[in-house]
């Protein structure tokens, strides 16, 4: 097998076993290919690949008849003649971030000294310089010269491409109407960002509740897991909508028997607006008693009379289930309508409008 691959070259693979710290290759030869497993596992031990998976790894060395193969080259593995391949290649290296300098990071690859420009290091979450001076990182050699004496890297290239492949796994799995579960990860007053195998998609405050939402800190929490359905998948533009009400069942359904015209209750007030009041029915469910069938004067400032919270009797009136909505009248107590009819009956002549009955008002109006 001596000769059979060039070190630095290319080759894609398929995974034919995995044991505990190795990964066999089929190289179509009698034996295998091996391949470190640690290369292709997280910080905690899980591997983001399994048998049959397609792969591209690079050769390493022969040793002992045995093929070893990368998926990057490290620094000990780093001669000019395997930098200039790797350049050639586009095959990641490993460097160690030595210090500091002008305009970037003096990184080294083995002992080839190689230059990273500030614009070239991270991709879309920037630390500080000095975060970046004494890791191990991966890049990308974008310049070769002088015979291995100017090497400059990219490790956003690298960061940059492993975002794009992700994205592109992602969006083949989060599609419209798929049901998922993900964390809460911040919370802003438009919604909270919701993380979907690393993924940040946005649970607007709107689509949280088909009850209305006023503070999101009081019905969701940091951390807190969630099950939501995707409503809108933007990949283009890397976004994605989430919504937890389409998954609870429609407070509309059957609000008629619940609910029949003419059902008197004691609601609250949920929103007081310039034309009416808006009274919670049930959770998800607001009627609407117009102003005009309010006891107060043409052009009152409703949210000087009225606030949220309030309990008011209600009757229903009118339900509109295509439009969803129900409307609503103020109850009037019989002592309350007795007073009225007596009063306007002592005052049916009298036009002066000296004292203004909020009552009298309402009964006009009727």
């Amino acid at each position: 097998m001596k000769n059979l691959y060039q070190p630095g070259q290319q080759i894609e693979t398929k995974i034919v076993a995995i044991t505990d710290d190795t990964i066999f290759l089929d190289l179509g030869l009698k034996s295998e290919g091996i391949l470190n497993k640690a290369e292709l596992a997280d910080e905690n031990g899980n591997l983001s690949v399994k048998e049959g998976d397609s792969i591209t790894v690079y050769f390493l060395n022969n040793q002992n008849e045995e093929l070893h193969f990368t998926t990057k080259l490290s620094g000990k593995d780093a001669g000019k003649d395997v930098l200039e391949n790797a350049y050639k290649n586009e095959i990641p290296v490993e460097g160690h971030v030595k210090q500091e300098i002008k305009g970037g990071f003096e990184v080294m690859i083995g002992s080839v000294r190689a230059f990273c420009p500030y614009s070239q290091m991270g991709y879309k979450t920037r630390k500080e310089p000095s975060e970046y001076v004494g890791q191990h990182l991966t890049f990308l050699i974008q310049e070769f010269k002088n015979d291995g004496k100017n090497v400059v890297l990219s490790n956003r290239a690298i960061l940059e491409k492993a975002e794009h492949e992700k994205i592109a796994t992602l969006s083949k799995k989060l599609v419209v109407g798929e049901v998922v579960t993900g964390t809460v990860k911040s919370l802003e007053s438009y919604g909270a960002f919701v993380d979907i195998d690393g993924f940040q998609a946005l649970l607007p405050i709107g689509e949280i509740s088909r009850a209305r939402v006023n503070d999101i800190n009081e019905v969701l929490k940091l951390g807190e897991k969630i099950t939501a359905k995707i409503i809108k998948a933007d990949w283009e533009h890397e976004r994605v909508s989430l919504s937890t009400k389409v998954l609870e069942a429609d407070p509309w359904d059957n609000i008629e028997d619940k609910f029949p015209v003419g059902f008197e209750f004691e609601g609250k007030i949920s929103r007081v607006a310039d034309f009416g009041l808006f009274v919670n029915l049930a959770s998800g469910v607001d009627g609407l008693v117009h102003i005009s069938k309010l006891p107060v004067e043409r052009n009152t400032n409703l949210k000087k009379v009225y606030k949220a919270g309030d309990s008011i009797p209600v009757v229903v009136e009118k339900i509109d289930l295509e439009e969803k909505r129900i409307s609503l009248s103020p109850v009037i107590s019989s002592e309350e309508q007795d007073n009225a009819s007596e009063y306007l009956s002592l005052h049916k002549n009298d036009d002066s409008g000296e004292t203004y009955n909020p009552f009298v008002a309402l009964l006009k109006k009727r």
